[in-house]
C-alpha cells in the first residue's frame, strides 16, 4: 500500500510504517481491565498519532543534490570480451535521462543502421541493429549526456566498451577541436581516425573509429588498436563519415602512434607537529597522445553557377553567382536600337554580385529586354568553360506599386475635370465682368498638382554632429553619380579667431573602384576642429540627370584627450597583423606588425579584445587551409587578458604579448566566446559562494589546459609536459585488458 503513495520520499514511508506498527502493538497489549474512560482517552491519542502520520505533504527541503548518477550494474560487464549479444543494459541508482542523444552520443565503429537507445527509468538499453564485427572493440561514448532526472547532475565523459573478440583495445587519443579563424570551441563535432595513411582515405573511406567533441571542443577516441593513424575532425553534414569540400573539417599531416605511459606520484601525510608521517607512492597510466589540436576550417569552396539574372525596376539589372567569378559579359539582343554604353557598372570585389544601372532611355522604357549573358562555368571535370545563357529581363512592378499608380491616375483625372470646370466658370465670370481672383487661385493650385514632380537627388553624410578623429567627411548616394561640381561644395574650418577658412585642393574621391556610391574628402579631420559644410543645388548630378537640393551642416571633432592608446610588443614575427575587436568579436581595426610592434591609437574608452593572424601569404586577410594542397589554415592567437585592454581617456596601455605563453584553448576571453560550454548547476552554485578573483585549486597533474598537457601554440604537435620526470619507460603499444 505504501508503494502507491505519490510524492513521498522513502524516509517518510519508513517513518509512517514504524509509527503505525508501534500503535498496533500498543492497542494489542492495552490492559482490558482498566476503566472504560481510560480506553477512550487512549484510543483518542492513537487516532491523533495516526492522523499526524497519515497527513502526507511535500517532502521538506534539504541540501541540494550535486551527486551525478551512479552505475550499479551493467550487462555485459564493462570491457567484456567475446560478447555475442545484441543488447547492452546499464542500470543506475536513480532515474536518469539521456540529453540530446543525437548530438552527444556516438557508437564506434560507426553503424550503418544506428542502434536503438531506450531510456527506461533507472536503466539505459542499447539494442544493436547492425551485425557486430568479429574481433572488434565497440565503444558507446555518452560524453556528458547522462544526467539524473531531477537536478540534472551529469556524468562526465562516460563511455562503455566491450569486445567481440578475445582482447579489448584500450588505447586512446585525446585533444581539442577549435575553429581555426577565431578559436571557438567546436561542439559536438565528429572526430575520426584512419590507419590507411593515403591522402584519399579522408575523402573516400568512412572513419575506422569515431568520437564527438563535448561542449568545450574536447574529445577522446577510445578503443583504439595499436598502430599508426591520421586523425581528422569533420562536420559530417551528409552522414557518410567522409570529407566533402563544402564541409568544415580539420586534418594533421602528422602520423600518431597511440601508446601508454606509466608514471608514479607521491603523496605525503604529516603529523600534528608537521613531521612526515607517511609517503604513499601511486602508479598511474597515461594514454598518449592526449593534446592533439585540430584547427577546424572551411575551404569556402562553392560550386560556381548562376543564381539569378533579373531586372530590378526599370533601370537596374542584377546578376548573382554562387561563388567568386570573372566579370561576365551582358549583351542586349532586343531591342536592337540602343546605345553601346547603355549601363553604369556597380560590383563587389569578387564579381559574384553585379548591378548594371541602365542609362539608355529606350531600354528603361522597354517592358521586356532580351539579353545574352556569357560567363565562366565548371564542366563535369571541374574545368572552367564559357557558358552562354539567353535571358529575358522583364520590368517587374509590384502589386502595391500598381495600386499606387492606379490611385494617382484616378486623382489626376479628377483634378483635370475640376480644372476644366474652373476654367469654364472663370470664362463665364469674365464675360459677366465679375472678379475672378478666387477662381484663378483655385486654378493655379490644381495646375501645381498636375505639374510633373521633381524628385531631387538625395544623399546621406557618413556621419553628422560630432566626429571622431578617425572619421571621414563624405557622402553616400542611392544611385551612381555622373558629375560633381566642386564649386558648389564648400567645406570650411573655423580658425582660432572664430573666422571661417575654406578648405581647397581636397577633391571628393570614391571610397574604392568597386564602391561607386560613396565619396569622401581625402583628408584627416583636425582634432577639436569645427567644420561647416555647404552643398549648393546642382552640386551633384546623377547618371539620370537628377540634381540635389541645397543643404548645410555643422560638424565638430572630438579632442585627442578623449582617446586612449594600446601598444603591443609581440613575438610573432612581422608577417602578421593584429585585429582590434569589440565585445562581439567583430574587427574594428587592423594593423600590420612592424618590428614586433603594433599600435592602436585614438581609441575611445572601452574594453577591447585583440586577435593576431600569422599572415603567411601577406595578403592582409586570414586564409583557410586546403586538404588537397596540404595547406593548414593560417594560425590565429588571442590576447588572453581583456582586463589589460580597458582603454581610458588620455592613457596608453603598453603590453608584451607572447602568443605561445597561454594554451590556445585558454586564449580567447570568455566574454566573447560564442560557443560557451554548458554550465553545470553545481559549479554555478559554488561560484556564487566564492569571489571571482579566488584562485582555483590545482589539479593532480598541474595541467594548464585541456587534458594533462595543453597545446602551447608551437605548431600542431607541441605538448606541454608539466608532469614530474619520475615516469617509467613507456610500455609501447600493447593491448591492455583491465
Amino acid at each position: 500500500m505504501l508503494d502507491k503513495l505519490g510524492g513521498v520520499s522513502e524516509k517518510s514511508k519508513q517513518a509512517l510504517l514504524f509509527r503505525s506498527t508501534c500503535t498496533i502493538f500498543a492497542l494489542f497489549f492495552y490492559p482490558m481491565h482498566l476503566m472504560t474512560i481510560h480506553k477512550y482517552i487512549y484510543l483518542l491519542f492513537v487516532c491523533l498519532v495516526l492522523g499526524a502520520c497519515a497527513n502526507i505533504g511535500s517532502p521538506e527541503g534539504g541540501p541540494r543534490d550535486y551527486t551525478p548518477p551512479r552505475i550499479v550494474k551493467t550487462s555485459p560487464e564493462p570491457n567484456a570480451v567475446n560478447f555475442k549479444g545484441k543488447k547492452v543494459e546499464i542500470a543506475f541508482d536513480e532515474i536518469i535521462q539521456i540529453r540530446d542523444q543525437q548530438k552527444n552520443v556516438v557508437v564506434s565503429p560507426a553503424q550503418k543502421e544506428p542502434p536503438v537507445f531506450k531510456n527506461l527509468g533507472k536503466k539505459i538499453v542499447v539494442e544493436f541493429r547492425d551485425e557486430l564485427l568479429p574481433n572488434t572493440t565497440y565503444t558507446i561514448d555518452f560524453s556528458d549526456a547522462i544526467e539524473d532526472n531531477n537536478e540534472g547532475n551529469r556524468m562526465d565523459n562516460y563511455a562503455f566498451s566491450f569486445s567481440t573478440g578475445d582482447v579489448i583495445d584500450t588505447m586512446q587519443i585525446s585533444g581539442i577541436a577549435l575553429q581555426a579563424k577565431d578559436l571557438e570551441p567546436m561542439q559536438h563535432m565528429l572526430i575520426g581516425i584512419h590507419s590507411n595513411l593515403s591522402d584519399s582515405a579522408f575523402t573516400t573511406l568512412p572513419f575506422e573509429r569515431i568520437s564527438r567533441t563535448n561542449d568545450k571542443g574536447e574529445f577522446t577516441l577510445r578503443g583504439v588498436k595499436p598502430g599508426s593513424y591520421h586523425i581528422f575532425a569533420l562536420n559530417d553534414m551528409d552522414g557518410d563519415y567522409k570529407m566533402a569540400r563544402s564541409e568544415d573539417y580539420a586534418y594533421i599531416d602528422q602520423v600518431f602512434v597511440p601508446e601508454v605511459q606509466e608514471y608514479t606520484s607521491q603523496d605525503t601525510t604529516f603529523t600534528f607537529d608537521h613531521r612526515v608521517d607517511t609517503i604513499v607512492t601511486a602508479t598511474h597510466w597515461e594514454y598518449l597522445p592526449n593534446a592533439v589540436y585540430l584547427p577546424v576550417f572551411n575551404e569556402q569552396y562553392k560550386t560556381l553557377y548562376l543564381i539569378k539574372a533579373e531586372r530590378q525596376g526599370r533601370n537596374k539589372v542584377f546578376v548573382q553567382f554562387s561563388a567568386p567569378n570573372e566579370l561576365p559579359e551582358l549583351t542586349i539582343i532586343k531591342p536592337a536600337s540602343h546605345a553601346d554604353d547603355w549601363y553604369t557598372l556597380e560590383r563587389n570585389e569578387t564579381n559574384d554580385s553585379i548591378f548594371y544601372w541602365i542609362t539608355d532611355s529606350t531600354l528603361i522604357k522597354t517592358d521586356s529586354i532580351m539579353a545574352q549573358l556569357r560567363y565562366l562555368k565548371p564542366d563535369d571535370l571541374g574545368n572552367l568553360v564559357t557558358a552562354t545563357d539567353t535571358i529575358k529581363l522583364n520590368a517587374r512592378t509590384s502589386s502595391s506599386q500598381l495600386k499606387q499608380a492606379a490611385q494617382e491616375k484616378k486623382e489626376r483625372e479628377a483634378w483635370k475635370k475640376d480644372l476644366e470646370k474652373l476654367i469654364e466658370r472663370r470664362d463665364k465670370l469674365l464675360a459677366e465682368g465679375k472678379d475672378v481672383t478666387d477662381v484663378n487661385y483655385d486654378i493655379d493650385a490644381i495646375k501645381e498638382k498636375l505639374a510633373p514632380k521633381r524628385d531631387p537627388l538625395k544623399f546621406d553624410l557618413f556621419k553628422t554632429g560630432t566626429l571622431d578623429v578617425t572619421d571621414s567627411i563624405g557622402f553616400a548616394f542611392k544611385v551612381p553619380i555622373q558629375s560633381i561640381d566642386m564649386n558648389q561644395i564648400k567645406l570650411e574650418l573655423m580658425q582660432p579667431d572664430s573666422t571661417w577658412t575654406r578648405i581647397t585642393n581636397v577633391p571628393l574621391t570614391k571610397v574604392s573602384d568597386t564602391d561607386i556610391l560613396r565619396y569622401y574628402f581625402q583628408m584627416p579631420v583636425q582634432p577639436e576642429g569645427n567644420y561647416r559644410l555647404t552643398v549648393d543645388s546642382a552640386a551633384f548630378t546623377s547618371i539620370y540627370g537628377v540634381t540635389n537640393d541645397s543643404t548645410g551642416v555643422s560638424l565638430k571633432v572630438k579632442s585627442l584627450e578623449e582617446y586612449g592608446k594600446i601598444q603591443f610588443h609581440v613575438n610573432s614575427g612581422d608577417s602578421a597583423f593584429v585585429e582590434l575587436l569589440d565585445n562581439r568579436d567583430k574587427p574594428l581595426r587592423k594593423v600590420k606588425v612592424e618590428n614586433g610592434t603594433v599600435v592602436f591609437d585614438n581609441l575611445l574608452p572601452n574594453t577591447y579584445y585583440a586577435r593576431l593572424v600569422k599572415d603567411t601569404n601577406l595578403n592582409g586577410v586570414w586564409d583557410p587551409g586546403n586538404y588537397e594542397q596540404h595547406l593548414q589554415p593560417e594560425e590565429v592567437y588571442y590576447y588572453p587578458d581583456a582586463r589589460k585592454l580597458r582603454v581610458r581617456k588620455n592613457w596608453t596601455s603598453e603590453e608584451t604579448w607572447n602568443i605561445y605563453e597561454t594554451p590556445l584553448n585558454l586564449q580567447k576571453p570568455e566574454n566573447i566566446i560564442k560557443n560557451k560550454p554548458e554550465r553545470k548547476k553545481d559549479l554555478l552554485e559554488k561560484k556564487k559562494k566564492s569571489s571571482s578573483d579566488e584562485e582555483e585549486e590545482d589539479d593532480e597533474f598541474n595541467s594548464t589546459g585541456f587534458g594533462s598537457g595543453a597545446y602551447s601554440g608551437n605548431k600542431y604537435r607541441d605538448y606541454q609536459d608539466s608532469k614530474s620526470n619520475n615516469r617509467t619507460k613507456p610500455r609501447g603499444g600493447q593491448n591492455i585488458s583491465r
